[in-house]
């Protein structure tokens, strides 16, 4: 278990698993503390955030007097501070460029269910394919993908990539079939011990306007 922060951490986000869920799966994982704080979408937030934090927007944490937001930010500051980026040059730049294309991955994604949801069935045959694809290839170049995206040690690679595969498969039950090696990822890291209480408990959506 990882040492409590000397400043207490707090994660401001809506309601739902969107862009922060990863960085609560990372820190819960790895038995940092931290508070959770969560609100409803809304005109009124809208307006408050805009005064509380930087670019008016969220995710964005708090470290005692310090602010960070942007949800790589936060991410890659939390994993600088507890060792979850690698420890050679070669590794963190893996890890980062891994997460780049987990996060483009993710616009594709949002961008489909927040603006042409009834594209649903063209992105799940084309879109999803392809960029599996690369990340299948890419997940092999360690340990042959049969542990983690480092092969032995965890990076918050692996929390950014657990969270796309479990949101793909909740808009297709079928979108990892072509892909044994991402299925069996999944599940495996579904069962960590860090994680399934919390995994298992998760009642939220994944999205703010309930389409997944």
């Amino acid at each position: 278990i990882m040492p409590a922060l000397k400043n207490a951490l707090k994660l401001y986000y809506f309601a739902i698993r969107g862009r922060a869920e990863p960085i609560r799966m990372m820190l819960i994982d790895n038995g940092i503390e931290y508070e959770n704080i969560t609100f409803p979408k809304d005109e009124k937030w809208f307006e408050t955030s805009k005064k509380l934090f930087a670019f008016g927007q969220v995710p964005a944490l708090k470290e005692g007097e310090m602010e960070i937001p942007q949800s790589s930010a936060i991410i890659r500051h939390l994993a600088r501070k507890f060792k979850l980026d690698g420890d050679t040059e070669e590794e963190k730049v893996f890890v980062d460029f891994f997460s780049e294309g987990i996060k483009d991955i993710h616009e594709k994604y949002t961008h489909l269910i927040y603006r042409n949801y009834d594209l649903k069935d063209e992105f799940l045959a084309t879109i999803y394919p392809a960029e599996w694809a690369k990340v299948e290839s890419l997940l092999k170049k360690h340990a042959n993908g049969e542990k983690l995206v480092l092969g032995d040690k965890i990076s918050y690679a692996d929390y950014l990539l657990f969270e796309e595969l479990d949101i793909a498969l909740i808009l297709s039950p079928s979108a990892l079939d072509a892909f044994p090696v991402l299925k069996a990822y999944h599940a495996r890291f579904a069962k960590r011990e860090g994680l399934k209480a919390h995994i298992a408990a998760r009642n939220y959506p994944v999205n703010n306007n309930g389409k997944q």
